[in-house]
């Protein structure tokens, strides 16, 4: 599809995972990173996996530093400069994350990115590891980080407060040039920024072209819906099934006329590979019915499609979902009749 890199895993944690980032490396010519902290060990096992880039990464506020890195800001900061001149001694390229950034004491923040690209970091990323980032201050935490460093500037966004797709555009519209992104959101908790999302408010809001194939994001989200085991709602963003889906008759009856009424306009169904639909419940409005109707080879009348669509209502308010069968059964008792087939 174009995404331009695969952070495939955990080399360290386990001969299963180091298999699979190395599978990973071998299998693509995306770049494909591992992680690792900074520890001599996890380096070695990225390295040895095959990948392009190596992630390393340190706690940097002060409750993650003291209750589970049990270490002084010093040491943090000479061993996140220790890890970033390991890898790049190894010739490969390097990123490194102040863990836990959106609750570092900014001077400190700044201290360490600051220390980490004069090392030679290619990539700074900022990681709201916690989810707790609003816009307006994750924006500015951005900002001075990549006014701090040389290196270019990464973001790794958590929805707990639902904010991660749009943390993460507001990266890049402060200094950012890539973000970190999971299909279907998934990640630790309430999840990561969501692919899709991310994608296509930057294509589509901004008229960025990312490069990206993006008439193949909902089939990639339900082939990892199937693999994750992990349902997409009805209601998400970009690759819900309800995402192109309208009911409410002044939404169908617009959209029918011209789908940029309803419809954010600069974001298609065919542009991620989805296909718009007419649903019908209790705010169904003539226009919809007649649609379903004709499409079925029926051939009503104005007074027809009105009483179709009063028994559509009445149905629906039950919470009912209303089918096309349905839909065809209201027709066949109003006794409308089909079209004439001609062959």
């Amino acid at each position: 599809m174009g995404t331009h890199v695969i952070e495939a895993g955990f080399p360290v944690n386990s001969d299963a995972e180091f298999e699979a980032v190395s599978d990973i490396a071998a299998a693509t010519d995306t770049t494909v990173c591992g992680l690792a902290r900074v520890v001599d060990g996890d380096i070695e096992a990225a390295l040895d996996s095959g990948v392009e880039l190596v992630h390393v990464f340190v706690s940097t506020s002060d409750v993650q530093l003291e209750d589970s890195m049990h270490a002084t800001r010093q040491e943090a900061k000479e061993r996140a400069v220790d890890a970033v001149e390991t890898v790049k001694n190894a010739g490969v390229n390097c990123m490194f994350s102040p863990m836990d950034a959106t609750r570092t004491e900014p001077e400190y923040l700044t201290e360490i990115v600051t220390a980490t690209s004069d090392a030679g970091a290619d990539w700074i990323n900022i990681p709201d590891t916690c989810g707790v980032a609003m816009p307006t201050s994750f924006g500015k935490t951005v900002k001075a980080v990549d006014e701090a460093s040389d290196a270019r500037v990464d973001v790794h966004t958590h929805d707990d407060f639902g904010m991660a797709a749009a943390n993460a555009v507001t990266g890049f519209e402060n200094g950012a040039e890539q973000a970190q992104v999971s299909v279907n959101g998934i990640g630790e908790r309430a999840g990561n920024a969501a692919y899709e999302e991310v994608v296509m408010a930057v294509e589509a809001v901004y008229g960025v072209d990312t490069g990206i194939d993006t008439s193949q994001i909902t089939t990639l989200a339900r082939i990892v819906e199937e693999a994750s085991d992990i349902p997409v709602p009805a209601n998400k963003p970009v690759t819900g099934r309800n995402a192109f889906a309208h009911e409410s008759g002044i939404h169908a009856a617009g959209v029918i006329e011209n789908s940029d009424t309803f419809e954010p306009g600069v974001m298609t169904p065919e542009m991620v590979g989805a296909e718009r639909e007419f649903v019908l419940g209790k705010h169904t409005g003539t226009h919809s019915v007649r649609k379903h109707l004709v499409e079925a080879g029926f051939d009503p009348t104005d007074s027809e499609v009105r009483e179709i669509t009063k028994r559509v209502k009445e149905y629906g308010a039950g919470k009912r979902q209303v089918t096309a069968g349905d839909v065809e059964r209201f027709a066949r008792e109003v006794g409308v009749e089909k079209e004439e087939v001609r062959i």
